[in-house]
C-alpha cells in the first residue's frame, strides 16, 4: 500500500510540473517580432455597458510585425470594442487617446500604418494601409 501510495504522490507531482512548466512557456506579446511599444491607451468608465479600449502602439519594425496577432492579444470585452493603431517607431504618435469614432485628432491619421479592431460581436477587422 506505500508502495502505490508513494506512486501516485510521484504521478501527481509530475503532472503538476509539466501544467506549471506549459502555463509558463506560453508565448506572449514579448515574443512577437516587429518591437512593439505601448504609447498611450483610453479605457471608458463605463461597466456596466460596452467596454472601449483604444490602443497606440508603435512598431520598430514594421515589415516584420506580427500586428495582427498583437491585437489578437490585446484585452477585448464581451459586447465590447477594441482599437490598436499601429505607427511606425519615430513617427508623430497621439499621445492623447478618446474613445468614440475619432480617437485622436486628424492630424496624424496620414501617419498610423495598421488598424486593428475587434467589435462588440467579435469581429475582427485588421486594415494595412500600404
Amino acid at each position: 500500500m506505500r508502495k502505490y501510495r508513494t506512486a501516485m504522490i510521484l504521478v501527481i507531482g509530475i503532472l503538476v510540473a509539466i501544467m506549471l512548466w506549459q502555463s509558463f512557456s506560453l508565448p506572449s506579446v514579448s515574443d512577437l517580432k516587429g518591437g512593439f511599444t505601448e504609447v498611450a491607451f483610453y479605457r471608458n468608465e463605463n461597466n456596466t455597458g460596452p467596454v472601449v479600449r483604444v490602443y497606440i502602439v508603435t512598431v520598430a519594425d514594421p515589415e516584420s510585425a506580427e500586428m495582427e496577432a498583437y491585437g489578437n492579444y490585446m484585452l477585448h470585452t464581451k459586447f465590447g470594442n477594441t482599437k490598436v493603431y499601429f505607427f511606425p517607431e519615430g513617427s508623430p504618435t497621439p499621445t492623447d487617446v478618446s474613445g468614440g469614432d475619432v480617437n485622436f485628432s486628424a492630424e496624424f491619421n496620414s501617419s498610423y500604418i495598421a488598424k486593428y479592431e475587434k467589435n462588440a460581436s467579435g469581429l475582427v477587422v485588421f486594415e494595412k494601409k500600404n
